[in-house]
């Protein structure tokens, strides 16, 4: 068994992540730390695991004696905690914030769509973001291939829980419900990480210019993006390009018979994407759960991979369609 350690547990990641661990044939979670409540049973503040576990949050993080510890802190708390904590050497890391996308001190970027051989052997491991796993998904391929020609638009919206479980002026009831609205245009801290992955698999080692409005959304889980750009290639042949790509992907589906939806992928570890050709322009879709795909689950699937696992073991979920 994996033995796990979780740092940061009152968070909907960190829910999500527990609810994923309990289940998982090949883990078991040692410890999970919160300082704020220590003491407290998981089942106090994640309700939805009432009869999955017992376990209550420890004051003291678990650091040895583990396989694994998953960071679940705040963007910007998991480097500081890790510079004021040791983890054992043959602890691997897997952290959900974006402080070490950058593959700064030793990380490996954990888009296993991406750099899944990478994570094999991967000892630290940086989650991707949600917006940036949903919108590589959508241009990996192209990418790879060379066909993007000038700028990228895309369009994406995102459910209320990307914004984290404290509320704010924008995420509660009253605000986000039967309302949708903009924000960080074009400057999202997502960028980054996915122009340095475009320009990672770019033959011309250059990132298309990426021109991105999030969108929130009036919905709990789940992000649509909508991405587009100019390019030569016939649809037929752009499809069987993105198919090809993904013929040995473990959760990402070219869907080629319909459209794509949220419901087809909220609760699972899928990532689904639809490609068409309108005139000069290459139209692609994908979809994602922010709080799966887009976080919890893509870390389940890292330590999968890391450990030499099956990468679906443990996230065999079924999508709440109806």
């Amino acid at each position: 068994m994996i033995k796990v350690s979780i740092i940061g547990g009152a968070g909907y990641t960190a829910g999500e992540l527990i609810r994923l661990l309990v289940n998982h044939p090949k883990a078991e979670i040692v410890s999970v730390h919160s300082v704020s409540n220590a003491g407290k049973r998981i089942t106090d503040l994640h309700t939805g695991l009432i009869g999955d576990t017992d376990l209550v949050f420890d004051n003291e993080p678990v650091l040895n004696g583990v396989d694994v510890v998953f960071m679940c802190t705040p963007h910007g708390k998991s480097s500081e905690f890790l510079s004021e904590n040791r983890v054992a050497d043959n602890v691997k890391i897997i952290d959900l914030s974006q402080d070490f996308r950058d593959e700064t001190s030793g990380f490996v970027y954990g888009l296993p769509e991406l750099n899944s051989d990478r994570v094999a052997k991967a000892d630290k491991i940086a989650n991707p973001g949600c917006f940036a796993t949903a919108i590589q998904l959508a241009l990996l391929p192209a990418a790879k291939a060379g066909i993007i020609e000038g700028p990228v638009e895309v369009t994406a919206i995102t459910g209320s829980t990307g914004a984290g479980v404290k509320p704010t002026a924008t995420t509660h009831f009253s605000y986000r419900n039967s309302n949708v609205s903009t924000y960080k245009e074009f400057s999202h801290q997502h960028l980054a990480e996915i122009s340095r992955s475009l320009a990672f698999l770019s033959p011309s080692d250059v990132a298309p210019q990426i021109n991105f409005v999030p969108v929130r959304g009036d919905f709990a889980r789940g992000i649509f993006a909508s991405v587009y750009f100019h390019s030569d290639m016939s649809e037929e042949d752009v499809v069987k390009l993105y198919q090809d790509y993904y013929a040995d992907a473990s959760f990402t589906h070219v869907v080629t018979d319909h459209t794509i939806d949220l419901k087809q992928v909220v609760n699972t570890n899928k990532a689904l994407v639809h490609v068409a050709r309108h005139g000069g322009l290459i139209h692609v879709t994908s979809v994602i759960d922010n709080l799966l795909k887009g976080a919890s689950g893509q870390a389940v699937e890292n330590m999968n991979i890391a450990f030499g696992l099956d990468p679906r073991e443990g996230l065999r979920l079924k999508a709440s369609a109806f």
